[in-house]
């Protein structure tokens, strides 16, 4: 076994034991309502997406509501989330396609429907699906790749290489173990690595202890 597969394993087996049995950042857990919640995430907080999907929701409740649901309202209830022109058309689309039809369970598919990339359709596949799925977005990227288990920050390469690290059966568990690790321990700027349980497995560490003691 090479030694990133092994740090890999050793990560995934910490982050597991350390983090809670279930983890969840958006409230809609319906299949609809999450992926579109998911689409509303992009550069934004999943606080600001659980908020404005209240309402969302509230006006447009089914499929078929948002799917005929006027543009310009979409704009105005999301629009805390930014980019809200781009995304509002986006999941009115996304809608239109769903109408009488059910969610795709496949990366392949679900990348077909508008506004949906990879990192959606892998939230979709993992979450709803329960099926394998690797979930970049920049806190896991943060994470893997200070780990050194990555050489890349391009997020599809970066799915690609952390899912030849893992058995499939540990894709989504470590998807949210990192995710929720990159908010609460390896934050962007100035990451805890004095408390970090990963210190030791570490190679960037160093480097980070050394500019915090300076």
């Amino acid at each position: 076994m090479n030694t990133i597969k092994k740090r890999a394993q050793l990560v995934y087996s910490r982050l597991d034991q350390i983090s809670p049995p279930q983890i969840q950042f958006l409230k809609q857990q319906d299949p609809f309502r999450f992926m579109i919640s998911v689409i509303l995430s992009a550069q934004t907080t999943d606080k600001m997406v659980n908020i404005v999907t209240g309402p969302l929701f509230s006006m447009f409740p089914t499929v078929k509501d948002l799917a005929n649901a006027p543009q310009e309202t979409v704009e105005e209830i999301i629009h805390p989330t930014g980019f809200y022109k781009m995304k509002a058309k986006n999941i009115i689309a996304c809608a239109q396609a769903l109408v009488d039809k059910t969610i795709p369970s496949t990366i392949d598919e679900l990348v077909r429907l508008p506004g949906v990339g990879r990192k959606t359709a892998n939230c979709v596949v993992g979450d709803v699906f329960h099926k394998p799925a690797i979930i970049v977005d920049t806190h896991f990227g943060r994470v893997v790749h200070r780990l050194g288990l990555v050489d890349t920050k391009d997020p599809e390469k970066v799915e690609f290489q952390i899912a030849s690290l893992l058995d499939p059966s540990k894709h989504y568990r470590f998807s949210m173990t990192a995710n929720l690790f990159g908010r609460e321990v390896c934050h962007a700027k100035k990451p805890s690595c004095n408390e970090c349980p990963l210190r030791d497995l570490c190679p960037s560490a160093d480097a980070f202890l050394q500019v915090s003691s300076m």
